[in-house]
């Protein structure tokens, strides 16, 4: 009794830091105390193992920039990866390879900032993991202390890559896999060309998946692999498969944000745009069309019009402007203001007689 009085008398401030002491939270909650389970929370690993045992299919899109991290978010997609495409994609190269960890960390951070939801995986770009797993560990941690990602991805399945993914792991960073079709080795593979059409190479696939598996990954995307194959891979693991151009029975899909909108009509990304994409929408043309049309209002003078030349200036403001125009000697500029002004005040007529 003594101790309740006690309490009762005490600061609010240190009956707040009390009660926090005396708080019966979860301990998988202690860091950030209880906060309330909505959909806007960011998914985490637990989250897709869940949708994984469920047999509930994976979404991933690989996104570079703000505007594209937020649209995600909007649409609920599971995983944002922030891929070394961006080279391709965005940058213009015709490889992977030229991209830097630099230019990576920066496509990084600004989809960062767009998506809240999604667990964002950031690749390790090319001659940023294949000295060493010191050299691994190193890029690995500016990738998610730098570039606020969540996960990292690397590709291929090398002896010394799959030792690279098991240090990444052991330093407390999660990592996905990537076999089949790795475009940062086409100069071995001779250029963009599927993987698992023959018996050894398609053996290969599943072996290298299993082995990135046991190096601690806890999801392998297969690229450009027969579906027998995918399939076969995804039967073996026990962690999901995300497939690309892998066929439908992958434990999920992902696709590049330009390209399943059909968003680029330059010859460049009409080559590289791969076969396997599906383009849900033709925004490409929209923006063309759009743009066109920009462009052709601008010639003619009617952008901008009234309802976006919105700031404007008082009769007596506009009178003193041209005065003190003129009494600095730009009495052309004084006219120019005045014509403007009668010109603006005369095309909204219209419009405040109509409201």
């Amino acid at each position: 009794m003594a101790f309740l009085t006690k309490l009762s008398k005490i600061s609010p401030l240190a009956r707040v830091c009390l009660s926090r002491c005396m708080s019966h939270v979860p301990e998988n909650t202690v860091y950030g105390g209880p906060t309330p389970q909505t959909a806007d929370r960011r998914v985490t690993l637990n989250q897709l193992k869940q949708k994984y045992k469920k047999g509930e299919p994976i979404t991933v899109v690989t996104a570079y920039d703000y505007p594209s991290a937020v649209h995600l978010d909007i649409a609920g997609i599971d995983i944002c990866l922030v891929g070394d495409s961006a080279s391709m994609v965005v940058h213009g190269h015709d490889t992977t390879l030229p991209i830097s960890l630099e230019e990576m960390l920066v496509h990084c951070r600004a989809v960062a900032r767009g998506a809240k939801r999604p667990l964002l995986v950031g690749d390790l770009p090319f001659g940023t993991y294949e000295t060493s797993t010191s050299q691994a560990v190193d890029t690995a941690v500016k990738v998610l202390r730098e570039g606020g990602m969540d996960a990292i991805k690397l590709e291929g399945g090398s002896p010394s890559r799959i030792t690279a993914a098991k240090a990444i792991v052991e330093a407390g960073i999660a990592v996905i896999g990537h076999v089949g079709l790795t475009p940062q080795a086409i100069s071995v593979l001779g250029g963009f060309r599927p993987q698992g059409k023959n018996v050894s190479s398609a053996i290969k696939v599943v072996e290298t998946a299993m082995a990135l598996q046991e190096a601690g990954c806890f999801s392998v995307v297969l690229e450009c692999v027969p579906a027998p194959v995918a399939a076969a891979a995804t039967s073996a693991l026990r962690i999901p498969t995300i497939g690309i151009g892998a066929g439908p029975f992958c434990s999920g899909q992902v696709l590049v944000y330009h390209d399943l909108l059909g968003m680029l009509r330059h010859p460049h990304h009409a080559k590289v745009t791969p076969k396997f994409c599906k383009q849900y929408a033709c925004v490409g043309d929209v923006i063309k069309k759009a743009l066109s049309e920009y462009k052709e209002e601008v010639n003619n003078g009617s952008f901008p019009g009234p309802s976006h030349t919105p700031y404007k200036m008082n009769p007596d403001d506009v009178n003193g402007f041209f005065n003190e125009l003129e009494k600095l000697g730009l009495n052309k500029a004084a006219s120019a203001a005045t014509a403007a002004a009668e010109k603006m005040n005369t095309a909204q007529r219209p419009d405040t007689e109509t409201s």
